[in-house]
């Protein structure tokens, strides 16, 4: 059984559409991550879901129970928000309570869930402290800890770690992660970081203009995307989008002349003209000496910036009229201005018509 069922849910702020539409169903102890960029309507349809607005058509389920007119206490669902929303006249101890207190549980149990919250989260020497005595780090944590207690069905996740820095967004993605393994809870999360997506989720829901683009597991958006801005958008250092012709019979041709074969049947059922070849810089590999493979094209770049990001470094250089990267080891690096080789993977590459953005 489905823990989340969403049809056709609408939302419209006037006579701006938010949420257009969406059917969504995620099954139980699914981590699933929402994500698209600012506007998208990922952030109004959690809120939604939460119950904190109000849908303007469709239906949601929580539990296989309807609860679009539900009220937010109703809906057996936990929130953590961007900004924390701790109590800072409250110990730790009592922000991580307060949810428990307000449903007046005996003392006894809310000792024993903020007891078991404060050790998953490591916030046991805490306890007795006030939010303004934590970094923010640990404010994150509390707030995390204030939702976990609630023992709820569904947990929903607003941008939760888009005000810490990078190393502790690092740590608590894996804090996380870990807690949903321990948990096996269904946690729903939002955010507009595809590295923090595909790191954290089991399904990842791709939003734009208030419609769901594209679902499905990290790697198959990563590696089967339906669209260019699914492909654009998951994966980082960003898909390459390179211009293209095909040529009738050889394969592709580029705006400088040069020809890029591709296997037999690759081009079967594409008529000529215009294309983009949707190359990651990962399918981008610095030229050995040995011959490039079958589905393999080997070209000549020259190397216009230099991005080193320790042991890897990214490298642009112009193909097809267009800037390239290639993501590199360091020491396979060329000089800035260096003339080298490069070997495109084309057998990974996806084609996009340009004028539908579509996948071919």
């Amino acid at each position: 059984m489905a823990d989340l069922a969403i049809r056709a849910l609408k939302k419209s702020y006037g006579a701006t559409p938010a949420v257009r539409g969406v059917d969504l169903t995620i099954p139980a102890g699914e981590f699933a991550v929402l994500v698209g960029p600012s506007g998208c309507g990922k952030s109004t349809l959690l809120r939604t879901i939460a119950g904190l607005e109000e849908a303007d058509g469709g239906s949601i389920e929580i539990g296989g129970r309807v609860a679009t007119d539900l009220r937010p206490k109703d809906r057996d669902i936990a929130m953590v928000f961007q900004n924390y929303a701790l109590y800072p006249y409250l110990t730790v101890f009592e922000n991580v309570a307060f949810g428990l207190r307000a449903r007046k549980l005996p003392d006894a149990e809310v000792r024993k869930r903020v007891g078991r919250a404060a050790e998953m989260l490591g916030l046991g020497p805490l306890l007795e402290r006030y939010p303004r005595q934590l970094s923010g780090g640990q404010r994150q944590r509390v707030a995390i800890g204030r939702a976990i207690v609630r023992d709820a069905r569904l947990f929903l996740f607003d941008e939760p770690l888009s005000n810490l820095d990078a190393q502790l967004r690092d740590e608590m993605r894996g804090e996380l992660k870990r807690l949903h393994q321990e948990l096996g809870k269904t946690f729903m999360y939002v955010t507009h970081d595809q590295t923090e997506a595909m790191t954290l989720a089991d399904r990842i829901v791709v939003l734009k203009d208030g419609l769901i683009e594209q679902q499905g597991s990290p790697l198959d958006l990563y590696e089967r995307p339906r669209t260019r801005f699914v492909a654009g958008f998951i994966g980082s250092p960003q898909m390459n989008f390179i211009p293209a012709e095909v040529a009738p019979g050889r394969g592709l041709r580029l705006s400088d002349g040069r020809e890029l074969p591709l296997k037999a049947g690759r081009l079967a059922g594409i008529a000529p003209g215009a294309v983009l070849i949707g190359l990651r810089p990962t399918h981008i590999a610095r030229a050995g000496a040995q011959p490039p493979a079958t589905g393999v094209a080997r070209l000549s770049v020259r190397a216009d910036l230099i991005q080193p990001t320790g042991a890897r470094a990214y490298v642009s250089f112009r193909l097809g009229g267009v800037e390239t990267t290639t993501e590199l080891e360091a020491r396979e690096a060329p000089r800035l201005g260096e003339e080298f080789a490069v070997d495109l993977d084309l057998d990974r590459a996806v084609l996009i018509d340009p004028q539908t953005d579509r996948v071919i």
